[in-house]
């Protein structure tokens, strides 16, 4: 987990670029012409909106700088010395600090001045005002170009910086300068630092992982330290001081047995006595390097008693290693990691929330409950592996060995009832077991159930019939005889059509175009009925006839006719004229007629048509908005076309924006 991510600061412009960035961004972003004709108040909001316009872009703008930037009291203690060592300390707040000030400034400046452009009395005294708030807020931003310079290389720099987590588990590697350190973080990390043979190759802090346990290490390789006072130590140095100072980690103190680095044994056992109070409540392992040119027994006894004097003052051990041959590495790396593991442990345990977790653990201890002895089970397996004789009478018998005992598959029946627990075991192997208080289902079937059932069915029938009587008399009796016969008719009749409808094979054929019709007289039709030896009398008659009453109105069906004729006699019956009835046939006529057209059109009347007609133009009017060709047409159009979006707005134009 990186806890800071530097690479994502942006970048700081130069005092110029910042000056030029922000008025053109209010040229762009602002009206820039004022028309003949306006009223002042509208003066005033033209120039107004371009000096709150500014004095927003740059405060928004030094507030991003200012927050992107870390602050040294709110960090890791490591990193605030690291850029106190690296930038100084003083000079970064100082930037910063004049950074806020400049912002402080300007929004001075920008209150200032609108409080004046609202009292202005003319066009040029507005934008005389509105000059000299730019300017001022300009002049105040150059001022600051030596700041934003500084920040810029500031960030550059911590762009370049190793992301280090500090609360990982980490190793640190220090010695005098090539002594093998970035060799070995070569070795066991991906990581890939210069190597040569000379002295202060590295001159900054290198990170590289390694995998250990399933756990994720970080291995750090710091410059090479001398042996001089603190004060005296350049800013290369300074680093590693830094990470040996903050960082918790397993310190792997390298000594050059060889002497190739340059310094003697015990001038890299002065370093070690000179920088050991950083070692304070850390891990430790005194690394031997380049074992391959120099054997730890071919030391003379001054210098290995050197090297084991420094290792008994911290109590730690020294492990031989090779960086040429690999002899030796992985054994540093397990040490390490394992020493640092249990540091760790070690550290949480002395912690106060060991204890509160300790206070709030309860170890149960079971009491024995008889005295029955009850022995530990061993696995013949376990018992074979320690040599041990088996247990008597360890194995079970099984459904698979009565199985084989008694035939094997095929033959052997397996008992599923053996294992019932029942109140009474006699009653494992009864046809129907007993299921509720001495009970079974036999004790609850009837034998003649059957019979009766039989019985029931008839009853049933019985009073469905003599419910249908009853139900066929009460409708004869609400009708009388004319008008039980005139639905008599009625229902013949209906049977009738839909017979007719069922048994017409004609509607199941595919209509024949006019084009394959040929038209013949009714002349041509009875010369041929004729040939034929049909009398064509009857068919001639039929056709003028159908010819005649071909219109607008429709002929009444036989049914209609019958209806209608029943009720004339009805009214004669009960006395009314003539005359009446006719009236009142002929006007039934009219209404069927218009019911007729009435079932042919969806709506009641002309208002429910004018208002469908109404509704219809209403739910056209999104579309045709919309540009649409129909409710199917899905196209979706430019929403910003770019010759409406693009380049310097003029006065008067927000509308289409």
């Amino acid at each position: 987990m990186v806890v800071y991510n530097f690479k994502q600061i942006a970048v700081v412009p130069t005092a110029k670029d910042f000056v030029d960035i922000i008025l053109s961004k209010t040229q762009r972003k602002t009206p820039t012409v004022v028309r003949t004709g306006y009223k002042i108040s509208r003066i005033r909001r033209f120039y107004l909106l371009k000096v709150k316009f500014t004095q927003q872009n740059y405060h928004d703008r030094l507030h991003q700088i200012l927050d992107e930037f870390p602050r040294l009291d709110d960090i890791h203690p490591f990193y605030a010395d690291l850029i106190n060592i690296l930038y100084s300390k003083d000079h970064y707040k100082l930037a910063l600090g004049q950074l806020n000030v400049a912002k402080t400034l300007i929004d001075g400046v920008g209150k200032d001045y609108l409080k004046l452009i609202k009292y202005g009395d003319s066009l040029y005294r507005c934008k005389e005002l509105k000059r000299a708030a730019l300017g001022r807020m300009c002049t105040v931003m150059k001022k600051l170009g030596p700041s934003l310079a500084y920040l810029e290389q500031v960030r550059q720099h911590l762009s370049r910086l190793p992301s280090i987590d500090p609360s990982t588990r980490t190793l640190i590697i220090t010695g005098y300068p090539n002594v093998g350190k970035s060799s070995f973080i070569n070795k066991v990390t991906q990581a890939n630092v210069e190597v040569q043979p000379y002295a202060f190759t590295t001159k900054s802090l290198f990170v590289g992982h390694c995998d250990y346990k399933y756990m994720r290490w970080q291995v750090l390789d710091t410059p090479g330290i001398l042996d001089h006072p603190l004060e005296e130590r350049n800013t290369i140095e300074m680093q590693a001081v830094t990470a040996l100072a903050h960082l918790h980690a397993t310190v792997l103190f390298f000594i050059d047995i060889s002497e190739q680095c340059g310094y003697s044994i015990e001038k890299q056992c002065a370093l070690f006595e000179s920088i050991k109070p950083l070692f304070a409540n850390k891990p430790l392992l005194i690394v031997a390097n380049k074992i391959d040119a120099r054997k730890l027994e071919e030391l003379n006894s001054s210098d290995r008693e050197r090297i084991e004097q420094i290792a008994q003052s911290r109590d730690t051990q020294i492990v031989p290693m090779s960086n040429a041959t690999e002899e030796g590495i992985n054994n540093v790396m397990t040490k390490a990691c394992d020493m640092l593991l249990t540091n760790r442990v070690e550290k949480a345990l002395r912690s106060k929330k060991v204890d509160n977790i300790v206070n709030r653990i309860h170890i149960a201890k079971p009491t024995p409950r008889d005295n029955k002895a009850r022995p530990p089970q061993i696995p013949d397996s376990v018992l074979a592996e320690r040599g041990l004789p088996k247990e008597p009478n360890s194995e079970k018998k099984t459904e698979r060995d009565i199985e084989l005992e008694n035939g094997g598959p095929g033959v052997y029946t397996v008992d599923m009832r053996k294992r019932w627990q029942l109140e009474n075991p006699e009653w494992k192997y009864d046809i129907i077991p007993e299921i509720i208080d001495g009970k079974n289902v036999a004790d609850f079937i009837d034998p003649d159930i059957e019979a009766k059932l039989v019985e029931l069915e008839k009853e049933e029938e019985e009073l469905e019939a003599q419910f249908a009587n009853q139900m066929e008399e009460d409708e004869e009796s609400e009708l009388d005889e004319d008008t039980a016969e005139l639905a008599q008719k009625i229902k013949d009749r209906k049977k009738v059509i839909i017979k007719s409808r069922s048994t017409d094979l004609s509607r199941n054929r595919a209509p024949m175009p006019r084009s394959k019709l040929q038209e013949t007289s009714i002349e041509d039709a009875e010369e041929k009925l004729a040939e034929r030896g049909v009398d064509p009398s009857k068919f001639a008659a039929t056709v003028r006839a159908r010819s005649k009453s071909r219109g607008t109105k429709r002929t009444r069906d036989n049914a209609d006719a019958e209806m209608e004729d029943a009720e004339q006699e009805e009214s004669t019956r009960r006395g009314r004229s003539r005359g009446r009835s006719e009236t009142r046939s002929a006007s039934k006529a009219r209404d069927a007629s218009s019911a007729s057209r009435r079932s042919q059109s969806p709506f009641r009347n002309v208002k429910q048509k004018l208002e469908a007609d109404k509704q219809k133009k209403k739910s056209q009017t999104s579309l045709k908005l919309n540009a649409r060709q129909g409710e199917g047409d899905r196209h979706v159009f430019d929403e910003k076309p770019k010759h409406l979006f693009s380049g310097k707005r003029s006065i008067s134009k927000n509308q289409r924006r």
